[in-house]
């Protein structure tokens, strides 16, 4: 506490006036840090992630089994470039049609018998 006066006391005496500082200054270093800390911890591992999904559809062939987002899991059976739509075979007389973008994952037997 003693530190602390004398470190307040030594920067009002240099100014002359010893007026009270801006409480706005003060706290914008505080929310610079804030908004990098934010930047790297919140968008771009997001970025990254989005980017690797982006990728996996790209790669999606006829016969891979894949997860949708609502959770059934088959084998692609045909896919429509054009209009993003993938055919889902998810038995053997069933085939549903969905759009590209709701399939959450590619994944192997192993992954599915767990």
């Amino acid at each position: 506490m003693l530190l602390l006066n004398l470190a307040m006391a030594a920067a009002g005496s240099g100014s002359g006036g010893g007026a009270p500082a801006n409480p706005m200054g003060q706290m914008l270093p505080i929310f610079l840090i804030f908004m990098v800390v934010y930047i790297f911890l919140m968008i771009l591992p997001n970025r990254k992630k989005q980017k690797e999904h982006q990728k996996m559809l790209d790669n999606l062939k006829k016969g891979d089994k894949v997860v949708t987002t609502g959770g059934i899991v088959g084998s692609i059976a045909g896919i429509k470039e054009k209009e993003n739509i993938v055919y889902l075979k998810v038995s053997d007389n069933t085939k549903i049609e969905l759009l590209r973008s709701s399939i959450a994952q590619v994944v192997r037997d192993k992954e599915i018998s767990k």
